[in-house]
């Protein structure tokens, strides 16, 4: 039985340059301020790290923090900037995308770069704090409304919640499509991890061509050396050799594999970086909510960064993803949702963590 949360609801005036704390609950520490780019900002602490979240752009969670170590990856921004450009902000640990489309749009297409979502402007955000299933929490909720006249009317609902002693977060997302006709729908959460030289990639995917697919092109603004060319076109027929994060190899502009994942017994993917003390970075997700997973990895002196992409369509803009048949489609009032897992483990869980999915892949290699 669900037991009651208290909602405090969160307006831009409460955030100031200098940081003062909003509320407190048992561990729990939530604190605002304003980065000197102006942008609102949401601290939420519990005993083993801290999320720092955009409350009202794009309710991106921006900075990862847990048992001691960074997770976010690096990039070129040191603060968010108050634009809805995603080139022009970008270095956020999670951004939601979508949510009619997403993706890099291609020629026929008119959707910014992974759609509405990733900076949306927030007219409600707020803050929870309670109990559910999982044990105490502190968390951000609020929700955007998108509204375009003859097109689109659809309503996004984050939530985010930190539990008590867990150094694993849950994020979830819920559109309802408030038009009276059917939207398509694309989503796909963005989580940015900063990679580990010698980390290992394992994860409930089979590595073969057919289930890990390489993207073997390029956009158009890319400039891509010839050796890292022709290491993807290696990838095509040996993706396994990407799953070794070798120091001396360089992601330079990006890599990016299309992945079909499988789900354990309780209806959970996993994706896990193993670190070379053991520890490990997971996200996890449900494959009935997000059949698609995007893995993305750039590594180059002004950005270091791989993303474990769970999404409901392959990223290639409106227009591809349609022809694929990879777009959804919610009735009038119809609702998606979809829940993550994300954060970090410690060496003993992840070791855990890595047998039963070794079980679990060859549980599945039996049944091939």
């Amino acid at each position: 039985m669900l037991k009651d949360t208290i909602r405090f609801h969160l307006f831009p005036a409460q955030f100031t340059e200098k940081e003062s704390q909003l509320a407190e609950y048992g561990e729990f520490i939530a604190s605002g301020f304003r980065y000197p780019s102006g942008v609102c900002a949401l601290r939420l602490k519990n005993n083993l790290g801290e999320l720092v979240l955009l409350p009202f752009q794009g309710q991106q969670i921006w900075d990862a923090n847990m048992l001691g170590r960074r997770l976010t990856m690096k990039s070129m921004f040191n603060q968010p900037y108050p634009t809805r450009d995603f080139l022009s902000t970008y270095g956020a640990f999670l951004l939601h995308c979508g949510a009619t489309a997403m993706g890099v749009p291609g020629p026929q297409d008119q959707h910014p770069l992974h759609g509405d979502l990733p900076n949306a402007p927030y007219s409600e955000a707020w803050l929870e704090l309670g109990q559910d299933e999982n044990g105490a929490f502190i968390g951000l909720g609020g929700y955007y409304t998108h509204t375009l006249a003859f097109n689109y009317h659809y309503r996004a609902e984050p939530l985010v919640k930190i539990y008590a002693g867990s150094s694993v977060f849950h994020v979830s997302m819920t559109i309802t499509n408030l038009k009276q006709s059917k939207m398509p729908l694309m989503y796909l959460a963005h989580v940015n991890f900063r990679p580990v030289d010698n980390g290992r990639l394992v994860s409930t995917v089979e590595a073969t061509p057919e289930h890990m697919r390489v993207r073997a092109d390029f956009p158009d603004f890319m400039e891509v050396d010839p050796a890292f060319r022709q290491f993807v076109q290696e990838l095509k027929t040996n993706p396994q050799k990407h799953t070794q994060l070798k120091t001396e190899m360089k992601y330079d502009p990006e890599l990016v594999f299309f992945m079909d994942y499988y789900a354990d017994s309780q209806g959970w993917a996993h994706s896990l970086q193993i670190h070379p003390d053991g520890s490990a970075d997971v996200v996890r997700h449900r494959t009935t909510q997000l059949n698609h997973t995007l893995r993305w990895i750039c590594r180059t002196p002004d950005q270091d960064a791989i993303g474990f992409e769970p999404a409901t369509a392959e990223g290639t803009g409106y227009s591809s993803e349609k022809d694929k048949g990879n777009l959804r489609w919610l009735a009038p009032e119809e609702r998606f949702h979809c829940d993550l897992q994300i954060g970090v483990l410690t060496s003993e869980e992840a070791a855990l963590q890595e047998q039963r999915l070794h079980t679990l892949a060859y549980e599945i290699s039996r049944h091939d």
